[in-house]
């Protein structure tokens, strides 16, 4: 008889529990500064490719690297996708024209608040509660704060897989690689401390495993 009631209890949590999400939720971080605008090409056609991997409940947000990252406003384009095949398809193509007007009418920022966005997609996705949660940094990870900003914060990342995408060796990675490999280990040691996933995707290629 107690099994009985054990087993009914167990029952009676089980259904009471909240359905599992297993939509996903992608933000996309886009740096702008100097010479890494020219490479925002290759990131319209990874921005084009996870639309097309992306369904019904899924959501994707792209924003802007700039002086200060943690706002809506760096947003460039975003989409919670509805449950209608036409509609969806119409929702693509709309992300996908204001990205191309974006790339093509960008102007370089002088800083680069990597921490900042983040942040910011952080929050976006959390707000979202979405069952997998990517944010793709698309930068060469060099982070360059105006004076006066604070960025010594501790990120939340549990749950989230953070993967940087096309980081590029500056000029003077060729002269000590030390800075680039020191770059990545900051920023892996950062993420993973905080609870999240870190990997680099040089090879964009590789993408296609994880969308």
């Amino acid at each position: 008889m107690k099994i009985l009631i054990v087993f009914a209890a167990c029952l009676a949590i089980t259904s009471c529990a909240p359905p599992q999400q297993t939509n996903t939720g992608v933000y996309m971080l886009l740096d702008t500064s100097g010479t890494y605008r020219e490479e925002l090409q290759k990131a319209e056609q990874i921005i084009r490719y996870t639309l097309s991997r992306l369904d019904a409940a899924d959501t994707f947000a792209v924003a802007r690297i700039d002086t200060a990252s943690f706002s809506e406003k760096d947003i460039v384009a975003k989409a919670s996708f509805v449950d209608r095949p036409s509609a969806i398809n119409r929702q693509k193509r709309i992300f996908a024209e204001e990205i191309s007007a974006f790339v093509d009418g960008v102007q370089s920022s002088p800083y680069t608040d990597i921490t900042g966005g983040l942040l910011q997609a952080v929050e976006y996705l959390n707000e979202k509660n979405t069952g997998t949660k990517t944010i793709l940094i698309f930068s060469d990870l060099q982070e360059d704060l105006k004076e006066g900003y604070v960025r010594d914060i501790r990120f939340d990342l549990d749950g989230f897989d953070v993967i940087a995408l096309n980081v590029t060796k500056l000029r003077t990675d060729n002269i000590d690689p030390r800075e680039y490999l020191g770059r990545l280990g900051e920023w892996q040691t950062k993420v993973e401390k905080s609870g999240g996933s870190w990997r680099v995707i040089n090879d964009l290629d590789g993408l296609e495993k994880l969308l």
